[in-house]
């Protein structure tokens, strides 16, 4: 297996200036992934950003109901719910 010469990283002023960059250059010519490790990040949050949902009385009542009975904030539930949904964890 021949090695492949790697180029240096560029410096980036910023994320979004790294993000431009990625998006149009392999990592390939930059990395040598065949010596990348596995590593764990377990702090690491998921990005979130909040939304605007609208409800029938009704049943934010029935959902705020199901979450006091689990000891819960109802929002949380609400996660849960569309998290199985989706099926992602």
């Amino acid at each position: 297996m021949t090695s492949k010469i790697r180029q240096p990283l560029p410096e980036f002023r910023d994320e979004a200036e790294e993000r431009r960059f990625w998006e149009t250059h392999d990592s390939a010519d930059y990395i040598e992934w065949s010596k990348a490790e596995r590593v764990r990040l377990p702090n690491l949050k998921p990005s979130t950003t909040s939304i605007s949902l609208r409800l029938p009385v009704s049943l934010l009542e029935q959902i705020k109901i199901a979450a006091n009975k689990r000891g819960m904030p109802y929002q949380s539930l609400i996660k849960a719910w569309l998290s199985e949904k989706v099926d992602i964890r």
